[in-house]
């Protein structure tokens, strides 16, 4: 096979219509993540493949693998799950901190079977839900000292009886303790259990293209989370595209942050360099929470050649204010996703550091990315251009819920076609394998994204925010996006969030949550104003700004309003009420990815009028009375 076939020129948007010209089953891809493992281990046996920091304190001594070792590790553990009964169409669930150990046991459940990797954080109830819906009984997680809390998620499991065989990994570099036994499971540690076998092969069936590789569950900031299912053929294209990248060669050296439940830190910083065989240097469990890590991260970048890296906004405003300590030329370029990213992060870190910040764009039922920049042909505005093969469009959804296509330009509900569109969520389990359905984001082959956006004639894609997010008042629909790109252009904020606020003429009127920097001088009154005078539209101009520490994330960055919308209730509410006797307090909560208002009252209080006030919401409310 010619290496042009396999990696043919991509530096610039350009390259796209001659890279399709060529189909992609011709180019040669792996037809698994374990034939990716096979080759790189083939073809650079002594490479080295992954580095991982015990933490950022101690970035001088890392545990390394060559791809070789990587793969003799991998054989080893997936021949463990094998005897332990998984079979192909078998799930291993993983909920641990990113560790040495985790990389090589999240390769090796997708040799021997399905791997469902899960954040241990979520509540008790979505993790048990994620667990009994994967089906899996054999669980890999963190002993005792490399997370207390997950080890308490594994009793919890076991207890629920989902669970009925711990596999334990610990700290990089960490000697294995003494096993805690857990009635009802069989429970040791996984290089302990995994040593005595086979590093060679893998004695059972391997993994074609269209067989599952992952279970990975979404987000989880509107209801309970699901789990996505991803074939080996997804996760093998989407790595080759973002692999197929001319300005990263194979002596390339990527950092990797982001935990291993989420599928950047999968496809992007693992099955991409992979296939390219790129060395990646894994942080240590906290990731980008790791305060050590931000003290040392430019002599990190020294030390180790860093050429890239990925994170999110909150990451780069942060290392913006660093100062650069240590030689950094061998970084290329930094990678940004998940969330907007506000202009004067993106000027205050190029300004700074001195190399492109380039945005991304991508989900999990996509199988990560699906868009991406270039840094000798900036597009602002832009999330970037759609990667290869892939296909992306806008679509008007009617009331019956039917598509109608739109030109390219219009703004509309962004849709994905192509080879990384997963087949469905995971809604059961039969004796055929799993069910798989769409939940009406799959229509013929593509995805509804539930992004509003445009795209240009040259296939870049230009966001304008969540469909869902949308503020509609008195029947206007407002784009959040509107009211927080004015005022993220005003120099004292850094970050914004806009939510609909309850209101009883107009069913929400939009407010705005805003982060400023250290030394602001601008108020709420002040940047009300500003909103006012260059939001383009009246409609949208917010009711009212309210400064806050900082806007809530999920687990790996992405903006969660839900608390902010339950923000916005509470006020909303507790204004309504004023005046209005025996009203104690009132709490708003997420209940199921639904705002919900508590109103508390002072015993035997008439709650006539309160109930009256609260009826012309068009919120979910109670009346609690406490003593």
């Amino acid at each position: 096979m010619s290496p042009n076939l396999l990696w043919p020129s991509y530096s610039s948007p350009t390259d796209l219509a001659t890279i399709e010209s060529v189909p992609l089953s011709e180019r040669g891809l792996p037809s698994s993540t374990y034939a990716m493992l096979v080759r790189a281990a083939k073809l650079w046996p002594e490479r080295i493949a992954v580095t991982v920091l015990p933490d950022g304190a101690r970035w001088e001594h890392p545990v390394r693998r060559t791809f070789g070792e990587l793969l003799h590790d991998v054989h080893q553990i997936a021949n463990l799950l094998y005897d332990l009964g998984i079979q192909r169409g078998d799930a291993v669930a993983l909920i641990a901190p990113n560790c040495d150990e985790l990389i090589t046991a999240t390769l090796a459940a997708q040799v021997a079977g399905i791997a469902a990797p899960i954040n241990g954080a979520l509540s008790p109830e979505h993790v048990s839900e994620l667990v009994r819906l994967s089906g899996a009984r054999v669980l890999i997680t963190a002993d005792a000292q490399l997370d207390t809390s997950t080890w308490a998620v594994a009793e919890r499991l076991v207890g629920a009886g989902l669970i009925d065989t711990i596999l334990l990994i610990g700290p990089t570099g960490a000697t294995p303790v003494d096993v805690p036994a857990v009635p009802g499971a069989k429970v040791d540690y996984l290089t302990r259990l995994s040593a005595a076998h086979d590093g060679t092969r893998f004695h059972g069936t391997t993994p074609e293209s269209t067989d599952p590789a992952a279970l990975f569950h979404t987000g989880g900031t509107t209801g309970a989370p699901k789990l996505a299912a991803h074939t080996h053929a997804n996760e093998v294209a989407d790595a080759w595209m973002i692999a197929a990248n001319t300005l990263l060669d194979e002596s390339s050296v990527l950092f990797a942050a982001l935990p291993l439940f989420h599928v950047n830190a999968l496809v992007v910083t693992l099955l991409a360099p992979l296939l390219r065989g790129q060395q990646v240097l894994w942080a240590g469990p906290l990731g980008y929470r790791d305060m050590g890590l931000y003290g040392n991260f430019w002599k990190i970048v020294e030390r180790y050649g860093i050429s890239t890296m990925s994170a999110v906004p909150t990451v780069y405003a942060v290392l913006s204010q660093l100062p650069v300590d240590a030689d950094i030329s061998s970084l290329r370029m930094a990678i940004v996703g998940a969330s907007a990213l506000p202009p004067a992060v993106r000027s205050d870190f190029e300004s700074h550091i001195g190399v492109p910040l380039l945005e991304g764009y991508g989900l999990t039922e996509a199988t990560c990315a699906s868009a991406r920049s270039f840094p000798d042909h900036p597009r602002p505005g832009s999330a970037g251009q759609r990667l290869p093969y892939q296909q992306l469009k806008t679509v008007d959804i009617d009331d019956n819920g039917d598509w109608h296509e739109l030109p390219a330009g219009q703004i509309g509900t962004l849709v994905v076609g192509g080879p990384t569109v997963f087949p469905g969520y995971v809604t059961d389990r039969s004796s055929a394998g799993f069910v798989l359905d769409g939940n009406g984001k799959l229509v013929d082959g593509w995805l509804d994204t539930g992004d509003l956006a445009w795209v240009d004639d040259e296939g870049f894609v230009h966001l304008r925010g969540r469909a869902k997010d949308l503020i509609i008042r008195g029947g206007h629909n407002i784009d959040p996006a509107m009211i927080e790109d004015a005022l993220l252009a005003h120099p004292d904020v850094t970050g914004v969030a806009a939510v609909g606020r309850p209101d009883v003429h107009a069913g929400e009127v939009p407010v705005a949550y805003v982060t400023l920097r250290p030394d602001a001088v601008a108020t709420p009154e002040t940047l009300r104003q500003w909103a006012v005078e260059h939001v383009a539209e009246s409609a949208a101009a917010p009711k009212s700004v309210i400064v806050i520490d900082a806007i809530p994330v999920t687990a790996v960055g992405k903006p969660f309003k839900l608390p902010l919308r339950a923000d916005a209730a509470r006020r909303a509410i507790t204004d309504a009420l004023t005046g209005l006797p025996g009203v104690v307090e009132v709490e708003a909560a997420v209940d199921d990815g639904t705002v919900a208002v508590t109103v508390v009252v002072g015993t035997g209080t008439d709650t006539d009028a309160i109930a009256a006030t609260l009826g012309r919401y068009a919120l979910a409310w109670d009346i609690e009375e406490r003593s």
